[in-house]
């Protein structure tokens, strides 16, 4: 099974792109990871939220392939603590996906499109964060979730 981190936007800034690069790096260690990153909208500001979703929506749909596993990274998705999250990639690993897809979607969020393709969600909090910050953290949980599985001291209870 490979992972990959779908996401709408480039990360700007240099300091997050180093830490997501550090945990992309270490993840790869013990899993097939990447991330893929969708450009923004042109003239984002001359369309409505709903338009720019929907474009934003038509270019995450072209990218994924139809096999794939597709989850949302969205604050209403199923939350999990960092062991639960670990037992999750765990389950995942040992079904027939060959692709688990975690996207992050544009400022206003998914396209009821993106939405139905989709098939789960899960929340890395109840907060809005930046989306630069959800990469962090994602890749962090991830890298946390592969050693709580290799039982390494990273992770403490």
């Amino acid at each position: 099974m490979k992972i990959i981190l779908l996401s709408v936007g480039k990360t700007d800034d240099p300091l997050f792109s180093q830490i997501i690069e550090g945990y992309n790096r270490r993840v790869n260690f013990y899993i097939g990871f990447e991330t893929q990153t969708i450009p923004d909208i042109k003239n984002s500001k001359s369309l409505s939220e709903k338009e720019q979703m929907k474009q934003e929506g038509e270019k995450l749909l072209k990218w994924l392939q139809p096999s794939d596993y597709v989850v949302l990274l969205d604050d209403k998705g199923k939350q999990y603590t960092s062991t639960e999250f670990a037992g999750y990639i765990e389950r995942k690993s040992f079904s027939a996906i060959k692709r688990l897809v975690f996207v992050v979607g544009g400022p206003y969020g998914f396209s009821s499109e993106v939405r139905e393709r989709a098939n789960e969600a899960v929340s890395l909090s109840k907060m809005t964060f930046t989306h630069q910050m959800v990469r962090m953290v994602f890749t962090e949980q991830l890298y946390r979730a592969m050693t709580i599985l290799q039982n390494e001291p990273y992770h403490h209870e």
